[in-house]
């Protein structure tokens, strides 16, 4: 039986539940971009114009330690380069209603969370269904940073202290079920867990590579050889 097709009402659904999740994870982001002591119109328009939390905490460290463009665009490239891999894969499941045009509007909202609530429909992904989709987590991320970019301003230094953990355990919570898992996982963050606490530690180190470098080479090291290590076996075909 064929299904109907999707529309603009299933995506605002869908995206529901994403959006209300982005509110708290940008609260704390906001509330982050404040103790680093970034203007809160300036971590609004960060968010504003990229959906990518981690990128987003990787790009305002490295601001506030007054690194380089080159740095945060190495950072970015290295962070988000799993979205690449995302919107071939969701290329494939789109319609005849994805122009050009509008595949250029669509990449710039694909996140972890849109991606995978997309791909598991069964029809085909139209336009209407897709920016249904991501306004309500747009929106809830960008509301969030602004509330917390503004808490940020005057809720007591103890509390901003408690609030400015939240990204980062956000991030332990996405790790630690699939590295408990799988030892290549598991191997591949404590890797990466163990050199950035080299590079932040050996003052040798610490004093001639800036933080931006160090995220980069922590992630290359410690993906390289946990390649390596790990390597993807091919099935043989039968």
């Amino acid at each position: 039986m064929e299904q109907s097709p999707l529309k603009f009402k299933h995506g605002i659904k869908d995206g529901l539940p994403i959006g209300l999740g982005y509110l708290s994870v940008a609260f704390a982001f906001g509330v982050q971009a404040s103790i680093l002591g970034l203007p809160a119109l300036f971590s609004t328009l960060i968010s504003m114009t990229n959906l990518t939390s981690a990128g987003q905490l990787a790009g305002i460290t490295i601001i506030a330690a007054l690194g380089s463009v080159a740095e945060i665009m190495l950072v970015q490239l290295v962070i988000n380069s799993r979205y690449f891999l995302m919107g071939v894969s969701l290329s494939q499941k789109a319609d005849a209603t994805f122009t050009t045009g509008k595949r250029f509007i669509a990449a710039a909202f694909i996140t972890d969370e849109i991606f995978a609530v997309a791909i598991s429909k069964r029809q085909a992904i139209n336009f209407k269904y897709f920016i249904g989709l991501a306004v309500l987590p747009y929106i809830g991320w960008t509301i969030g940073t602004v509330l917390g970019a503004f808490s940020g301003d005057i809720l007591p230094a103890n509390l901003q202290a408690a609030l400015g953990i939240a990204l980062y355990a956000m991030f332990i919570a996405i790790i630690f079920p699939p590295a408990v898992k799988a030892l290549n996982i598991c191997f591949t963050v404590f890797s990466a867990a163990l050199l950035s606490c080299a590079c932040y530690y050996i003052p040798f180190i610490r004093n001639n590579l800036s933080e931006g470098f160090a995220i980069i080479i922590c992630a290359l090291v410690s993906a390289a050889v946990a390649a390596a290590i790990f390597p993807v076996k091919e099935k043989d075909n039968e």
